[in-house]
């Protein structure tokens, strides 16, 4: 099995990786390659920084997010977005302006509203994950506590497509999934044994 980890020079790749195969990953090929991404069996969008620096490092790859596409929604290859790589499932980030996303899961990627003057922004630290009741990752996504660090959250447009939730001064979404799609706004490769939980089942999901 090929796993594909997009580098798009967002992502801290090689703390990924690592966790990718402390998880049980044979193969984990770390890529701007178009090609590879077409040919892989599952494929890990991470993502750090900004939602326009992020988005702005994605489409300058040349094929890079017709790839992405033709193999996830044509080629059902299995997609597991980390942090701001879950944030560009959605039509668009107002980070630094309106960027447009991938529109893979419509919604929004927005400021996390300081509701409580105790509550820090940005959200950093490990904080509870909670499935919902509905379970549009299948199974992928556990009860448990995970590392988060950011300040913008997406806000998706169908509540179904929700997997997971957090709280910080009010609900923020933890984890988000469509079809052979989830997106998780946590660092698995920061949140120790559960992390590596998750990646383990992500190498096994059957979407």
């Amino acid at each position: 099995m090929t796993l594909a980890l997009i580098d798009y020079g967002a992502g801290n790749l090689h703390s990924v990786a690592n966790a990718l195969r402390a998880a049980g990953a044979s193969d984990v090929a770390i890529t701007a390659n178009p090609d590879v991404v077409r040919a892989a069996d599952r494929i890990v969008l991470p993502g750090v920084g900004s939602f326009k620096a992020c988005a702005e490092g994605l489409w300058g790859i040349h094929g890079m997010v017709e790839a992405m596409t033709e193999r996830v929604h044509v080629g059902g290859a299995p997609f597991l977005g980390i942090c701001v790589g879950m944030q560009l499932l959605a039509t668009q980030g107002l980070e630094h302006g309106v960027t447009r996303g991938l529109d893979w899961i419509e919604g929004e990627v927005r400021l996390i509203e300081r509701t409580d003057p105790e509550i820090k922004i940005p959200h950093m630290g490990w904080n509870d994950v909670s499935p919902g009741r509905k379970d549009p990752a299948q199974g992928l996504i556990d009860p448990g506590e995970a590392y988060f660090l950011h300040s913008y959250h997406f806000q998706p447009v169908d509540g179904a497509t929700v997997a997971a939730m957090t709280d910080h001064g009010g609900g923020l979404v933890a984890a988000v999934a469509k079809d052979n799609v989830v997106g998780v706004q946590f660092h698995p490769e920061k949140s120790q044994q559960y992390g590596l939980s998750l990646l383990s089942r992500f190498l096994e999901w059957k979407p």
